[in-house]
């Protein structure tokens, strides 16, 4: 047998053996199984303490930024003779550390405790001003929150408090610079309740003792026992289930809180956020296919139905409090959680709102690109790779009749009936950042090589094949060459 011969059969059992090794690992999927199970064992709060440490620490910086509805004329609106008009002014951001303490094991490891204090520093070069120079008019909640609590006392009680208020000059709207508005100031209204009842907190601001100070005591689900169940939100505050909503569902705390989930995710996957400012669970469904910093990811957003009344989506009918008394689509009532102050949450410019709530204040533009929610997941890993939470709050002013009301100052004649006022936004957002965006890139590349080396077997298996092709189609003249010259010598 000649060398050539020799190649040819070497090539060609090779060239077998790689075909059938690799389109049986396909058929059963070994290396995709091992893979994925290496994944769901690793990205575990219990067992990994590199992703326990990044879970601790998360490394992507988390901006707040917050803008506020500056009011152009007040004493119109109040007068009834305009609709407000609204000029958004900002941003004014900070830097939000959030790292976990007093994490705790549970149950063998399958459960976690932990706080999230959140600590805030204002960022200068990111802000078009100084806070507690500028200043902005916008709702007096301290106010409007005594109007609303002053519905369930007598006509009498109600004219006294709205004389009283009146002779102290307080009024629907203030002027006070962002830092107070954010961060809190001595209400003169607050102080005169508080030298009558001294729970009252003398001081007021939307972020007042939120800097330093965390959001409830957590046990989140390490994934130990199911990898579907990591990260999830076991108990907050030490209760699985809320008593605010008017239904059992809508007091289900679902989901986790955001920043992980797990593994492997699906696009026909809804996926369940707690929001403790919002008092409840959200869901997410995808919306498309994306990239950030060259890593692959699935864009998830709040669908329409989210905050969308009970004729049109049944399962928020338990949020409406008291059951029944519902607000319009785009908006949610949370002054059940908000110590009774008569705040509403919606999106931005009351994005996937009524037209009336957009319609009824001047200086709304709703648009997807500046005002949605979304979060860009890595779906192998179920990390976050960037994050945008947007939400607008707004007050709701109503009629408050008060006895002897023709005594009184016209901004108390309130005109208004649930008309809702937006004041404030804020936008916080988090991207990966590039040396962790280079980690995650390196363990996809992995994760794909190795996924794929079966694919890599077949592939070469077929490079053989094709020379095998070659060699024996090249060795075909030469035989039939000397075949030729053996029959010429016969004869």
């Amino acid at each position: 047998m000649t060398r050539r011969s020799c190649a040819i059969y070497a090539t060609g059992i090779v060239c077998a053996h790689l075909l059938i090794l690799g389109i049986a690992l396909l058929v059963a999927q070994v290396f995709q199984t091992m893979i994925q199970e290496r994944i769901k064992k690793e990205i575990t709060l219990a067992e990994n303490s590199r992703v326990l440490d990044g879970w601790i620490n998360p490394p992507p910086p988390v901006y707040m930024q917050y803008f506020f509805f500056n009011v152009t004329n007040p004493d119109e609106f109040l007068a009834g003779k305009e609709k407000p008009k609204v000029t958004q002014i900002g941003p004014y951001t900070y830097r939000e550390y959030r790292p976990r303490e007093n994490v705790t094991f549970l149950e063998n490891g399958t459960k976690i405790f932990a706080t999230n204090p959140k600590s805030f520093v204002f960022l200068r070069d990111m802000s078009v001003g100084d806070p507690e120079v500028d200043r902005v008019t916008t709702v007096n909640i301290p106010f409007i929150a005594v109007m609303n609590e002053l519905n369930s006392y007598s006509f009498f009680l109600r004219s006294f408090v709205s004389m009283w208020m009146g002779s102290m000059g307080i009024e629907v709207f203030m002027n006070r610079t962002v830092h107070e508005v954010l961060w809190g100031f001595k209400d003169p209204l607050l102080s005169k309740l508080h030298t009558m009842r001294p729970e009252v907190d003398e001081h007021f601001g939307l972020m007042y003792n939120k800097n330093g100070t965390h959001e409830g005591e957590f046990v989140f689900h390490t994934g130990e026992k199911n990898y579907m169940d990591y990260g999830k939100i076991d108990t907050w505050n030490g209760i699985s289930q809320m008593n605010w909503w008017s239904s059992n569902q809508s007091n289900m705390i679902n989901g986790t809180d955001g920043s992980v989930f797990h593994t492997f995710l699906s696009r026909k996957e809804l996926l369940y956020i707690f929001a403790a400012d919002l008092c409840r669970s959200i869901h997410l469904g995808y919306v498309a296919d994306t990239e950030v910093k060259g890593i692959p990811a699935f864009r998830f957003a709040p669908p329409s139905d989210v905050l969308a009344p009970p004729d049109e989506n049944p399962n928020n009918a338990g949020f409406c409090v008291p059951a029944g008394d519902c607000l319009g689509k785009g908006v949610l009532k949370v002054s059940v959680c908000r110590q009774g102050a008569p705040i509403v949450v919606s999106f931005p410019h009351f994005y996937q709102a009524d037209d009336r709530y957009i319609s009824a204040i001047d200086g709304m533009n709703p648009n997807e690109e500046e005002h949605e929610t979304y979060l860009d997941i890595n779906p192998t890993t179920g990390v976050p790779i960037r994050a945008c939470k947007r939400a607008q709050l707004n007050v709701i002013l109503k009629r408050v009749p008060v006895f002897m009301s023709s005594l009184l100052p016209s901004e108390y004649h309130f005109f208004l009936f649930k008309k809702v006022i937006c004041f404030l936004l804020n936008f916080q957002t988090a991207t990966i950042d590039d040396e962790s965006a280079a980690q995650m890139r390196t363990l996809l590349l992995i994760v794909t090589v190795v996924s794929n080396f079966p694919v890599i077997i077949v592939g070469l298996g077929a490079i053989l094949l094709v020379i095998l092709i070659f060699l024996v189609c090249r060795n075909q003249p030469r035989a039939n060459k000397q075949t030729a010259i053996y029959g010429s010598k016969l004869v």
